[in-house]
């Protein structure tokens, strides 16, 4: 179809997040609170009148929203096909046991969102030999949280690298889902897998993740769009259906280096945080 590359390129972008032109503090690295105050001040404004569905990520302990669009939920993920694995540096939402605001960051989605807020042993902060998931804005280090999102959509693929992976020729506007968990990264080799957490394979005639946690709280669930830095100022057009849980699990931060160093979603680190959406008019009701 002539549409495709148009469409897996939102996707890609809503993965990735473009960059925004931004001028950090240059002593801390981080922007002022007048930075995020005209970013969000422009995505109003960039949004006001044009239509746009509920955006995410949010506060999945808010249940108010005055978004007026209506689109039907996603289906049950295990009804449907599972596309791509990522995450992101820092929780996306907020809520739960990540509460605890890591600061503005450089504008851009990198230092921001949300972090465990619940205490660690020094063995589990114990510092690691070498650099794990560097791409460019540090490396992942014990106690820091992560956000994994495991897409599905109900197109009929296979899973692979970006959200471009969730599209096909014969449905290129496929109802999207995102089972969410976040981890806090420990240096434990007794902490959860990150490879087994990621295993994924078919059942039913369907791709699954197999073994994402179920002992994390009921999810909290929403309609929402996809994230990412690219959407700070302009919201997204893509509808997610949300599947958040509120409890953090523990995760082997050199479990995630074994999974970093090759996976079929060519994942070598952690992805930019989306300002946290708080205009109601943004947001969807949560019943």
């Amino acid at each position: 179809m002539k549409n495709a590359p148009l469409v897996a390129a939102l996707l890609s972008t809503a993965l990735l997040g473009a960059p925004a032109v931004v001028l950090a503090d240059a002593h801390s690295g981080m922007v002022g609170d007048d930075v995020i105050a005209a970013q969000r001040a422009a995505l109003a404004d960039s949004s006001d009148g044009a239509g746009f569905g509920p955006q995410a990520p949010r506060d999945i302990d808010v249940l108010t929203g005055d978004n007026p669009r209506v689109f039907s939920e996603a289906p049950h993920f295990t009804r449907m096909n599972l596309c791509n694995i990522h995450f992101h540096a820092n929780a996306e939402h907020k809520g739960g046991d990540f509460t605890k605001f890591a600061g503005n960051g450089d504008g851009e989605g990198h230092g921001t969102g949300f972090e465990y807020a619940g205490t660690l042993t020094e063995a589990e902060l114990a510092p690691l030999d070498r650099a794990i998931g560097d791409i460019g804005h540090g490396a992942l280090e014990p106690g820091d949280t992560i956000e994994v999102h495991y897409v599905h959509t109900t197109a009929q693929v296979e899973p692979g690298p970006t959200l471009g992976a969730c599209l096909s020729e014969s449905v290129m506007n496929p109802q999207l889902r995102v089972e969410t968990q976040v981890y806090v990264l420990v240096n434990d080799p007794a902490a959860l897998d990150f490879v087994t957490l990621t295993k994924h394979g078919t059942v039913d005639g369907l791709h699954q993740a197999l073994n994402i946690p179920t002992d994390t709280g009921a999810p909290v669930q929403y309609e929402g769009s996809t994230t990412g830095a690219g959407y700070n100022e302009v919201a997204s057009p893509l509808k997610v259906s949300w599947s958040v849980r509120p409890r953090v699990a523990k995760v082997s931060i050199k479990s995630v280096g074994t999974w970093l160093d090759g996976n079929a979603f060519e994942e070598a680190g952690a992805h930019s945080v989306r300002n946290l959406v708080v205009n109601p008019a943004l947001l969807s009701r949560i019943d």
